[in-house]
Parts: structure tokens; sequence; C-alpha cells
């Protein structure tokens, strides 16, 4: 495939993860497109698929590169799946539910590719068994809703070996951000790595400023369940170790944000005007900010893989993805080339 580390036809193996609320819009996943990786609109946790239609058509407006979306099969998405097929998007990234032969029977009609995120070895093996086109590998170091228990370094290798020569690109996923996470995932046998935290810190990312800030300036996440609870039942997510959350104890299991203060509202799908959804946000909702959010910010969840300790600019898009691929070539041809080899 053509450029450094291509995968699926893209030109670099770099992967930028599906962020909601609207914080992977159409801006960023352009930016990420048109430097050769492969950018992700996150697809909304119920039907609006008009919305949806009207987010493909406005990321191509900014980009002739092929993008992908991200569609969690855990929320009502048989319409939202339709829009998206009807609109041949490049890439079907699916998450947190029973990925199915009949759905990538489906996409592949369409001339979809499917890409699901596993957190397991049984998960992968279920995936490769249908016939996707590559699998995503989350570790337990992933910022955001995480679906698996084993590290990065032990889970990657593994579903490599299960591949074999099957042709099915493996990407790695969790708290990588710079080339030397790029490289070690190449060293584990992935042929790609996607990011989430690193492009939730870009220009583009539809992020709250005060969210964007709180990843420079914090360098501890925690793997917790108290956000989100009744919403989102049995999902763990990895956050950031903000001062408020560093004053939660343990909650109640029967506790949720159902009976909780509200302490914020925010705007969802403003960028494109259809299907808009004025939101009030409770504390400990699993809402995390984004840039028309208003209130109390700081006690909102702000989710971040244990990567973000890295992270010590926002910058363009477009300049991580040319950042990571430097710094991977260079890691690649200096620090590990050997001359008598």
């Amino acid at each position: 495939m053509g450029g450094w580390r291509g995968i699926l036809g893209f030109d670099y193996g770099i992967v930028q993860a599906p962020l909601g609320p609207d914080i992977s819009g159409p801006e960023l996943v352009a930016a990420v497109a048109n430097a050769g990786g492969l950018g992700l609109l996150r697809a909304p946790d119920w039907e609006s698929p008009e919305y949806l239609r009207g987010l493909i058509r406005k990321t191509r407006t900014l980009t002739d590169k092929p993008f992908g979306i991200g569609l969690v099969l855990a929320f009502p998405h048989k319409e939202n799946l339709k829009a998206i097929l009807d609109e041949k998007v490049a890439v079907l990234q699916v998450y947190w539910g029973e990925c199915t032969e009949e759905l990538v029977l489906e996409a592949h009609q369409a001339g979809v590719k499917v890409v699901p995120q596993v957190g397991s070895f049984e998960e992968a093996k279920k995936a490769i068994n249908v016939g996707v086109d590559a699998i995503i590998v989350q570790g337990r170091e992933a910022g955001g809703h995480v679906i698996g228990q084993d590290a990065l370094i032990s889970l990657v290798p593994r579903v490599v070996d299960l591949v074999g020569g099957g042709g099915i690109p493996v990407i790695a996923a969790g708290g990588i951000v710079d080339g030397r996470g790029y490289v070690a995932a190449l060293a584990l046998g992935a042929q790609g790595v996607c990011l989430g935290t690193r492009f939730l810190a870009t220009d583009e990312s539809n992020a709250h400023p005060t969210y964007k800030r709180k990843l420079l300036e914090l360098e501890e996440t925690e793997y917790t369940d108290v956000f989100g609870r009744a919403r989102w039942p049995g999902a763990p997510q990895r956050v950031l170790k903000t001062p408020f959350f560093a004053q939660l104890t343990t909650l109640p299991i029967d506790e949720n944000e159902t009976n909780q203060p509200i302490i914020g509202h925010s705007t969802i799908h403003d960028m494109v005007k259809t299907s808009t959804l004025e939101k009030d946000i409770r504390r400990l909702a699993g809402t995390v900010p984004n840039a028309t959010a208003t209130g109390d910010l700081g006690s909102m969840a702000m989710y971040a893989g244990q990567g973000v300790g890295l992270i010590k600019e926002i910058l363009p898009a477009h300049e991580v993805v040319k950042r990571l691929v430097a710094e991977a070539q260079f890691l690649i041809r200096q620090t590990f080339s050997c001359e008598i080899c």
C-alpha cells in the first residue's frame, strides 16, 4: 500500500479514534484525512440518521480523502447504520457489541470496510471469523470506555499471532501518543495505531478549552465505573484524575447520575443544524464537556488514556500525524538500525 506503514489504503497506519459527543467532528476528521491518516467521526448514541448524513456530507466538503465513522452497537443504531452504508463511507468502526457476519456482509455489499474494536483475545477470534477488514485491539491503558482488562503489550502479540498470515491488519490502541508508542506497537506486530487522547488535544478537536487545558496540566488517570452508570451500565472508563474525581470516594453500587444535581448544560450535534439536542449535564454523567458546555466543567467526566502525561501542547491535527510518522521513522532508521546486523 502507498506511503509508510499504510493500512486499508490510507497513507499512514494512524487512526484517529471516534470521540463523542461531537468532539471528533468534520474539522478534526478532515484534518486527519488530509494528513494521510484515518479519521473517524462518531455516530450518535441514538437514532439520528439525517443528522448523520449531514455530518458525513459536511466532512466531504472539507476533504476529498476517505474517512470513517464509529458506531457503538450497545445503543440503538439500525437507522444510523443504514445512513452510513447509504453514504458509503470508507470505514465503519464498531465497538461494544457483537460484530455479526450479517453486519459485515451488509457493509461489504455497500463497499464499506468493517473494523471492530476489541478488548480480548476471544473478541478478536470472533471478529476474524466473521470476515472483518482489520481489528483495533484496545488495551486497558486506553482513555474513555474500556471494554477489556488486558494490557496492550500482552494482548496485541496474541491477536497478531491469531491473525497469522490472514492479511487482517491489527491496530493497537491504548496510551499511545507519540512516535515511541507507534514503534512499540509495530514491534508487537501491529500494523497501525489508534489514538484518542492525542487527537483530543488538537486545535480541531471540539473538546472544551478547559478540557484541553486539563490534558496538559494533569498526568494521572484512573480506571473507574462512577460516570454514566444509568445511561451505559457495565461500561467502565478511564478518566483524568481531576480534583473533583480525586475527592470521590467509592460510590455505592446503587448511586448514579439520575439522583445527582444538574451541574451544567451542553448542545450536542450543533455543527450541522439537524437533530440538535439541548442537554442538561448531571453530576456523575458520562458526558464530557464539548465546546458548547457551560457550568461546573471541572466536575464533568474527562476521559483520557494513560499516555496523557506525555502530551505537552495543543497541536494542529496534521502536525500530530506528521510528528508521529517522523518520530517513528527516525527511531526505526537511526536508533534501531544496526550496521553489522
